[in-house]
């Protein structure tokens, strides 16, 4: 296996910057997205249930709608791929049992023998006090980021984005009416030759201040 330098990581990481203006003639190539997709794909989650879906929005005629219910950023129109992480909206059971029977399917085992997972998955999960919608919005976020650091080890730019109306996006994309609800967005393409942040220093606390050995 070719593992990547770590101070490879390290620059690459440095680069990496939320990128404002985005240049919208450069796009991602077919290749190159292949491995972005699989990077979501691959996103870990609690239990492995991936509670979401990713909707990725190339259309032009759709991107340039986006401004609009992003409080007037531009991103979403000019970037090559826009990507809306969505929950599962009030997950259930059904899907529990899909992700044992995916399990079951990959492992070549039969499902009855994951009964005594599935039961644990359903008793954590599905109590009525259980903040469902918010255990799986946690979730999306850990997709999010590895989706941009695998993008920043490509050299390829992204602008994660909460600044969005959320139920708008589900209305214009047919996210809501397939039981799914938008948790946050990011762009991913190549920055602008003028964009001003991009060559900003990057503003972080000392290491000391944000980790402590114990």
């Amino acid at each position: 296996m070719s593992l990547v330098p770590g101070h490879t990581v390290q620059a690459q990481l440095q680069w990496r910057y939320a990128t404002k203006k985005f240049d919208p003639s450069r796009k991602i190539s077919e290749s190159d997205w292949q491995v972005l997709e699989q990077s979501l794909v691959l996103s870990p989650s609690s239990f492995g249930l991936q509670p979401w879906k990713f909707f990725i929005v190339t259309n032009p005629e759709v991107k340039a709608q986006l401004p609009a219910m992003s409080w007037r950023q531009n991103q979403p129109h000019d970037c090559s791929h826009m990507v809306v992480f969505a929950i599962r909206d009030k997950m259930g059971a059904e899907h529990i049992d899909r992700f044992v029977a995916r399990t079951a399917e990959v492992h070549g085992v039969p499902p009855e023998s994951l009964a005594g997972f599935r039961k644990m998955m359903v008793g954590s999960l599905l109590k009525e006090t259980f903040p469902i919608n918010e255990w799986a919005t946690r979730q999306v976020y850990i997709a999010l980021g590895q989706f941009m650091a695998c993008a920043a080890m490509m050299g390829i730019d992204t602008c994660p984005m909460e600044g969005i109306d959320c139920a708008k996006y589900d209305d214009i994309l047919g996210i809501s009416a397939q039981g799914f609800a938008t948790s946050v967005a990011c762009a991913a393409g190549y920055r602008a030759a003028d964009d001003k942040y991009a060559v900003l220093p990057k503003v972080r606390f000392l290491t000391e201040d944000v980790v402590q050995e114990i």
